[in-house]
C-alpha cells in the first residue's frame, strides 16, 4: 500500500514537472492536452496596473490542472482579465439536444491578499448558430456560474431570483445586458464552492423554463477561470473537467 502511494505521488510530481508551461502575454493561449486551451485574456488590463501569468500544470485524458498568478491595482470596480480554460470539444449542440453536461472543478487560493476583489467562475456562451466566439456578435447569452465572490463584487445587472436550488447548492440569479448579449449569472448564496460537481443541464433547463432562454440556442463555448478586479492571488485548479453530451 505504501509503495503504491509513493509511486502515485512520484508519477503525479513527474507529470507536473514535465508538463508545466507558463504564459504571460495579454492574449497568450496554450494547448492543454487534447481537450482544452488555456488563455490569459487580459481584456481589461488598461483599466489598471499590474501583471498576470497562467501556468499549465498538467493534463491527462479529460482532466486538466492549471494556476493563475495575478496582481492588479486601481479602478476596483473594473475587471482586469479572465484567465480561463476553454473546452475545445464542448460546443455546437442545441440545448434541446443536450442530454448531460457534467463538470467537476477542484480549486483553491494558494495565496491571496487582504483585501481582494475577484471571482472564480464559469462562463458559458449561447448563440443562435452552432459556432461563435465568446463575447462576439454571434453571442446571445453569457451564462456565468460564480463559485467564489471576494470583496463584495457584483455581476452585471441585478438580482432577479433567489433561493434557486441547483446542483446541491443555493443560488441567486442576476440578469443584465452587455453589448449585444444578455448576461445571466448564478451566484452562490453559501460562499465559496471549492469542490464543484454538477451537470450543467440542470442550469440550462432552469433557464429555458424560467428565464425565457430558447431551447433552440446552441452552446458555443464553455470556459472556467477567474476575473480579478484588484489585489493579488495565486489561484490553483487541482483538477477540472467538462463535457457536453
Amino acid at each position: 500500500m505504501l509503495f503504491k502511494l509513493a509511486s502515485t505521488v512520484f508519477l503525479a510530481q513527474f507529470f507536473a514537472l514535465t508538463s508545466a508551461q507558463t504564459i504571460s502575454g495579454p492574449f497568450d493561449c496554450l494547448p492543454a492536452g487534447n481537450s482544452y486551451t488555456l488563455c490569459q485574456n487580459l481584456w481589461g488590463r488598461t483599466s489598471g496596473v499590474g501583471s498576470q501569468s497562467s501556468t499549465l500544470v498538467g493534463s491527462s485524458g479529460d482532466s486538466v490542472s492549471w494556476s493563475t498568478n495575478w496582481n492588479w491595482q486601481n479602478n476596483q470596480n473594473s475587471v482586469k482579465s479572465y484567465a480561463n480554460i476553454i473546452a475545445d470539444n464542448a460546443m455546437g449542440k442545441q440545448l434541446s439536444a443536450v442530454t448531460s453536461a457534467p463538470t467537476s472543478w477542484s480549486w483553491s487560493y494558494e495565496t491571496k491578499s487582504d483585501p481582494i476583489r475577484a471571482n472564480v467562475a464559469y462562463d458559458l456562451w449561447l448563440g443562435a448558430s452552432p459556432v461563435g466566439a465568446p463575447a462576439s456578435r454571434n453571442s446571445s447569452y453569457e451564462i456565468m456560474v460564480w463559485l467564489s465572490r471576494q470583496g463584495g463584487i457584483q455581476p452585471i445587472g441585478g438580482p432577479t431570483a433567489s433561493g434557486i436550488q441547483l446542483a446541491g447548492n443555493t443560488w441567486t440569479l442576476w440578469s443584465g445586458p452587455n453589448s449585444n448579449w444578455q448576461v445571466l449569472s448564478f451566484v452562490s448564496d453559501t460562499g465559496d464552492i471549492p469542490n464543484f460537481n454538477a451537470d450543467f443541464k440542470e442550469f440550462f433547463d432552469y433557464l429555458v423554463q424560467n428565464s425565457g432562454v430558447s431551447s433552440q440556442q446552441y452552446v458555443q463555448a464553455i470556459q472556467a477561470g477567474t476575473e480579478p478586479f484588484t489585489g493579488s492571488a495565486n489561484l490553483v485548479t487541482h483538477s477540472y473537467s467538462v463535457a457536453l453530451n
